[in-house]
């Protein structure tokens, strides 16, 4: 089975911190008549990125982005996108999956039937009307799933599917109503479904040795295993059917830790030398843009969302800030860090994570509203 590097990220959900695609909108046509639209200008090249401190109006903007917890309940953090926040709540003898809209109490997704074994592992939501998330059975990697639909109308979660074979962890996608997802279906293959989120069988739209799917723009993508290593895949999100690749990534094998907001993509290359390597639509080949350590030993955890690409390494997390060319430390140690949808979310813990005296952070921050990282040199 092709792994996803997601091994750590059942770590992080048992001492409170929690691991987590985003769609791209297509520029407007030009409405004068007869009048050709300029091309879009070509993007700086990509050089290879230098490490800076964090600023202190990052700092800042990220205090003031804290969520506040319910008394007497702790939160850990699981995904985030544009206005929203999924989180899982544990209190006194209960635990609940949890979504928080700006400026917003909690809206429970689902109580959990086992307040102790069971875990919010991943979630999705359109902004509108339906939010797909996965609570996974038990403490280990191996333990069945099951994948949930909420409708934000009814306040009302029903279980659209379980997985109790081997296969990728899920991280559903929500686009137009519909959820997409991936699990194990035998003999070390995975099947890629569709199912409408108002109701309605599950579609399967592609079978293989795969790693989790993830949104890029209009596509869902994955590895997947070529028998002698592995390439990238993608059906459209329209319509389900394969869907090709832009030309230096449909060329990739053997890469690691991929993400996309379809705009712009990021892996990891290499093992023993890892290198973040960044392609974005205009750029005449991929670029080496973090190869130095210690911000590369162990990356794996990769998001994206405009300018900004954070990952995680075994000690901490860090943001790469395309338009300055520098990246950044954003949490303290073992703090995870994701920018997606143009939300910038980071969760740590004050204290040992666990020990009963801790106390876990979440800041959740509109991306495009920071300025940028200090330019190298």
């Amino acid at each position: 089975m092709v792994t996803s590097g997601r091994s750590c990220a059942l770590a992080l959900l048992l001492t409170g911190v929690l691991l987590a695609g985003c769609s791209s909108a297509r520029p407007a046509p030009d409405p004068t008549p007869g009048r050709t639209s300029a091309p879009a200008p070509r993007p700086r090249a990509l050089a290879a990125a230098c490490e800076v401190g964090l600023p202190a109006a990052w700092r800042a903007a990220l205090d003031a982005g804290e969520l506040r917890t319910p008394a007497g309940e702790r939160a850990a953090l699981t995904d985030a996108g544009p206005g929203w926040t999924a989180v899982q709540l544990t209190g006194a003898d209960r635990r609940r999956a949890a979504l928080v809209l700006t400026s917003k109490a909690p809206r429970t997704l689902l109580a959990l039937a086992d307040p102790v074994e069971h875990q919010l592992l991943a979630a999705d939501f359109d902004g509108r009307r339906w939010a797909a998330f996965a609570i996974l059975e038990g403490r280990t990697l191996d333990s069945p799933w099951s994948l949930y639909v909420w409708d934000a109308g009814t306040g009302q979660a029903r279980r659209l599917a379980r997985a109790d074979r081997p296969g990728p962890l899920p991280q559903p996608v929500v686009r137009d109503g519909t959820v997409h997802w991936a699990q194990g279906s035998g003999d070390g293959k995975a099947t890629v479904y569709a199912a409408p989120a108002a109701g309605g069988a599950p579609r399967a739209l592609h079978t293989g040795v795969m790693d989790t799917p993830f949104a890029a723009g209009a596509l869902l993508v994955w590895r997947e295993s070529t028998g002698s290593g592995t390439r990238l895949a993608a059906v459209s999100l329209a319509t389900g059917r394969p869907a090709a690749l832009p030309g230096p990534l449909a060329a990739l094998r053997d890469i690691r830790s991929v993400v996309s907001d379809g705009g712009t993509w990021a892996w990891v290359r290499g093992e023993t030398e890892p290198r973040l390597m960044v392609w974005r639509t205009g750029d005449a080949r991929p670029a080496a843009v973090v190869t130095t350590s210690p911000a590369v030993d162990g990356m794996d955890q990769l998001r994206i969302s405009g300018r900004l690409v954070t990952w995680r390494t075994p000690e901490t997390s860090y943001a790469l800030d395309l338009g300055s060319g520098s990246y950044a430390r954003i949490t303290p140690a073992y703090g995870y860090a994701q920018a997606r949808g143009g939300a910038l979310a980071v969760a740590y813990s004050v204290g040992n994570a666990k020990a009963s005296g801790s106390r876990p952070v979440i800041q959740v921050v509109d991306a495009a509203r920071l300025p940028g990282l200090s330019r190298c040199g």
